[in-house]
This record gives structure tokens, C-alpha cells and sequence, in this order.
């Protein structure tokens, strides 16, 4: 297992130390942190991941390059798709935000974050403002639940990706305004937005199209970053499961059924798209389908795809959505 992490952490260009959070020790490293405001009980729920703050490179400002001239990805690559209304709609390769986790982008005049978390398969995006400023984010390089923290430049506070909400500085308690987005596969994205735009490679050095987590959704647990329970009904640890607010629908089911009208929601599954943390290619990870969620008016609405002891984690008195 040792051996196993500390081999992701070098193809990452990172060291994994099992240290637990200290805000002593991480005073220099985050000087503008109030780490006496904070919704923790114990920093002992606070690992560090390996790399220290922003060793995973967050981006900003991403360029974007016309449907039509996108040539690298595959037809089932998974993308995260942004449509806000009035905008050209934008898809996020996850073969770029599994190497840096955040992007900063502003849309249509929205200031969005586009989040996505490997170890949680959780991918979701955010309404930067708050209370009226503007904050940018990047990644601490520490983690909750096995969920990233992120951190905001301009108050230092932290903040867990998964829930969206401020855990640790001055924004302790802030609520992000998460806002509709979903996982599909390029080849939907691109039949559906012919006119559309798509995220263009960044610069950086990184194999981008491969996954770092080769066979990570296949296993009975997460990596040791997480010692928290299983989750109930005898769901597997890393299964994906469909959030809408607190309640969580296993994909297997979805993808049974095809479509479920409950709670107010419809919700689709089709097959096509590859998983992200599969195979070493992205592109020819196994087909987990694409699933969207609309309301009673046939709006899109927020949600996340994230594993099963992520859910649990994080609503330990979420409701189950099993259809028996």
C-alpha cells in the first residue's frame, strides 16, 4: 500500500508525508490564515496529501480553442461541462483538471471556479464571489476526508472542495454558491455544442491524458488518506453515487434504470463516457455513462458525481436514495 501512494505521489511530482494538520507548522506557509476561526472539531481530520501549498498548480484565466480545432481529446474523454445561459457553453477536459484540480475562469462576467478532486471523483463548480469580492482559489495540498482543501488568495481561507463551504480562516462557514454542471463525454459535449469551446492544454509540463490513479476506482478503499467508515447499505466504498443536496442515489442503480423521477428530479443515465480513474490512457477507461439532472421545469440542476465514502463522510445523515 506504502508503496503503491508513494508511486502516485512521484508520477505527480510529490512526496506523500503522513503528517497531520498543525497550524503552528503551517503558520509560514499560510501567514494570512486565522486559524482560530475554524468549523473543525479536531485538525487530526486534516492530513496533508504531500505536496505544500499550491503544488498542485491551480490555473487561471485557461485559453479555450473552437470545438472544431480540438484534435487530442477522445470521443469518450470525460469533460466538465459549463452552459450558463447567454454564454457559449464550455467543456473542462478532465485530463487537465486532474493534474491541477482548480481553474479560475470567468464566464459570461461570472467568476467561476471549476473544481474537480481525483481522490473524491468530485467535480464541481463555484460561483466565486462572496460577499462582494471576488476571490481566486488555488490548492493547500492538504486533505479532508480524502477530499481536497482549497484555499482562497485573498483571506487565505480554506475551504473543502466537496461541500463548497469556508472550514478554516476568515470565511469559516461561507457557503459557495455552487452552480450547474455536469460530467459527459467529449463526443456529447461537442455533437450537442458544435459552436462550443473547450479548454485548451496548458502550458505546463504534465502527461496530460494519462491518469495518475490508474485503477483507483476499482478498489474495496481509498487511498490511506482516508480511515474514515464505509458507507451503509452495503455500498462499495469507492461506487459513484449521484448528490443532490443531501440526498445520494448509487450510479448503479441510475444506470439500471436508465431514468428515475423521484424527489422532485429527473435523472438520466446514458452510457459514453470513460472514466477518469481507470485505466492509464483516460480516454480508454471504462464506461461509467453520463447522468443529468433536471428539475420539475426541465432545468439543469447542481449536483456532484463523488464516490460513496465521500458522501458518507461528509452527510453522515444523508439520505440514501437505494429504490427499495
Amino acid at each position: 500500500m506504502r508503496i503503491l501512494v508513494t508511486l502516485i505521489a512521484i508520477t505527480l511530482g510529490l512526496w506523500v508525508h503522513e503528517v497531520r494538520a498543525d497550524p503552528a507548522d503551517w503558520a509560514s506557509e499560510f501567514p494570512k490564515t486565522d486559524f482560530g476561526e475554524t468549523s473543525v472539531q479536531q485538525w487530526s481530520e486534516i492530513l496533508s496529501g504531500g505536496p505544500g501549498r499550491d503544488g498542485i498548480p491551480a490555473l487561471s484565466d485557461p485559453a479555450f480553442i473552437k470545438v472544431a480545432d480540438e484534435t487530442r481529446l477522445g470521443a469518450r474523454e470525460p469533460v466538465l461541462t459549463v452552459e450558463l445561459p447567454g454564454t457559449k457553453p464550455r467543456a473542462y477536459p478532465l485530463r487537465y483538471l486532474t493534474w491541477h484540480e482548480i481553474v479560475n475562469d470567468r464566464v459570461g462576467g461570472v467568476p467561476i471556479a471549476v473544481t474537480f478532486c481525483p481522490l473524491c471523483n468530485s467535480g464541481m463548480v463555484f460561483d466565486r464571489r462572496v460577499a462582494g469580492q471576488t476571490l481566486s482559489f488555488g490548492v493547500t495540498g492538504k486533505l479532508r476526508n480524502s477530499d481536497m482543501v482549497m484555499y482562497d488568495h485573498q483571506t487565505e481561507s480554506w475551504w473543502q472542495q466537496a461541500i463548497g463551504e469556508g472550514i478554516v480562516g476568515q470565511h469559516t462557514g461561507v457557503q459557495l454558491k455552487q452552480l450547474p454542471a455536469w460530467m459527459e463525454s467529449w463526443a456529447e459535449f461537442a455533437a450537442r455544442n458544435p459552436q462550443g469551446l473547450v479548454m485548451n492544454q496548458p502550458k505546463a509540463r504534465r502527461s496530460y491524458g494519462q491518469n495518475p490513479y490508474t485503477g483507483y476506482d476499482s478498489r474495496n478503499r481509498p487511498y490511506p488518506f482516508f480511515t474514515g467508515e464505509n458507507p451503509p447499505h452495503g455500498v462499495p466504498a469507492l461506487a459513484r453515487v449521484l448528490r443532490v443536496g443531501d440526498r445520494a442515489w448509487p450510479v448503479s442503480r441510475l444506470a439500471k434504470a436508465g431514468e428515475i423521477r423521484e424527489a422532485g428530479l429527473t435523472i438520466r443515465w446514458a452510457a459514453g463516457q470513460a472514466s477518469a480513474l481507470d485505466t492509464v490512457q483516460i480516454a480508454k477507461g471504462r464506461d461509467v455513462g453520463t447522468i443529468r439532472v433536471k428539475d420539475a421545469k426541465g432545468r439543469d440542476v447542481p449536483h456532484d458525481l463523488l464516490f460513496a465514502f465521500a458522501f458518507h463522510a461528509f452527510w453522515p445523515d444523508g439520505k440514501w436514495m437505494m429504490g427499495n
